[in-house]
């Protein structure tokens, strides 16, 4: 029988990402969305292209429904496990957050254990499981760091913890599984994604950035560094890692970075018909805008405003033979379907 690829989190940015990806390469995958009949959020898988000898099954799965896991994996021989939920705004970290990545992982894992079917497991982590809270600036990280350098909260840290508690999870289950027996086991690391978006959905998690810029929501750019890597190399790394690279390896997917100000220059010569912030907002100002933003805070601001940070990702390039794109082509290309689909 032919081979199966499970897809967790299909319908997000980087799940759906990964289903093209594979139905390009004629695999068989079954991807889990919460609630198949939702158009809003399958619409654009079933109009994926398939390539030759393909086929696209959605299934419904719920991370916290033991039954629905379990079925979504039974007879799969590979799992690609995508789901997780990014911390936006005034979503409650524990429930929305925190539990989906630890206890859905661990359903995963049994599930995995159950069928007994499944050969490999790529874990989508993130450099947020490698970068603390705190950090110097121009720190240099590797896939030998955790963020750990104090206990994670959910005040400081929600996704921090939801990516550190999960991969532990997942790798100590597999240093307990019988060697003989047990799945390969892949973790990947991405940074900030940008790239086109499938659907408009996608918009509100690390594209926020670019629709920042494009709706020109601040009247300068923030004193921000971001780490960038396009979604389409963050599918590929995915893919080439379920036979690629090293059993339990850790890889960072990034494809370098970038103020924010220097994004919105690149967006603004790509598409100069367009108004774009110019210039950087005070640090001062930034503090008083973020006390009453949505999707950021005080203490985010502090962190992470003024600071640079790298992440050193010649593994990646080096044992999946990753060639990343450049920041400034995954931007330009997350702009145009914004514009085209009216999504903004």
């Amino acid at each position: 029988m032919a081979e199966t690829v499970l897809v967790t989190g299909a319908s997000g940015y980087i799940g759906s990402h990964i289903v093209a990806n594979l139905l390009l390469r004629g695999r068989n995958v079954r991807a889990s969305v919460r609630d198949p009949n939702d158009a809003e959020k399958v619409d654009h898988l079933s109009a994926l292209p398939i390539a030759s000898g393909g086929s696209l099954e959605l299934v419904k799965m719920d991370l916290f429904d033991v039954p629905s896991v379990g079925a979504a994996v039974t007879g799969c021989s590979d799992v690609i496990h995508a789901a997780a939920a990014l911390h936006v705004g005034n979503m409650d970290k524990q429930k929305e957050v925190v539990d989906p990545s630890f206890v859905g992982t661990q359903n995963i894992c049994d599930a995995i254990d159950a069928a007994g079917t499944v050969k490999r497991l790529v874990h989508t982590s993130s450099t947020a499981a490698i970068r603390p809270t705190n950090y110097e600036n121009g720190e240099v990280f590797n896939t030998e760091m955790w963020a750990d350098d104090k206990p994670l909260t959910l005040e400081d840290n929600a996704y921090g913890l939801a990516k550190v508690g999960a991969e532990r999870i997942v790798r100590k289950w597999h240093a307990d599984a019988d060697p003989e027996t047990r799945p390969r086991l892949v973790t990947i690391h991405p940074c900030v994604v940008f790239g086109p978006p499938l659907c408009k959905r996608h918009l509100s998690g690390s594209l926020s950035y670019v629709e920042a810029l494009v709706k020109r929501t601040l009247p300068k750019s923030l004193p921000v560094h971001i780490n960038i890597v396009d979604v389409r190399d963050v599918a590929e790394a995915h893919v080439r890692a379920l036979t690629g690279g090293s059993e339990e390896g850790r890889y960072l997917v990034v494809g370098g970075d970038m103020w924010m100000v220097d994004l919105a220059n690149v967006l603004r010569a790509e598409y100069p018909d367009r108004k774009w912030p110019k210039g950087v907002l005070p640090y001062w100002m930034c503090l008083i805008a973020a006390a009453f933003h949505p999707k950021m805070s005080i203490k985010w601001a502090r962190n992470h405003l003024r600071k640079s940070c790298t992440f050193d990702a010649s593994p990646s390039e080096r044992e999946l033979e990753m060639n990343f794109r450049s920041p400034a082509d995954a931007a330009i290309d997350s702009v145009l379907p914004m514009v085209e689909n009216g999504w903004l």
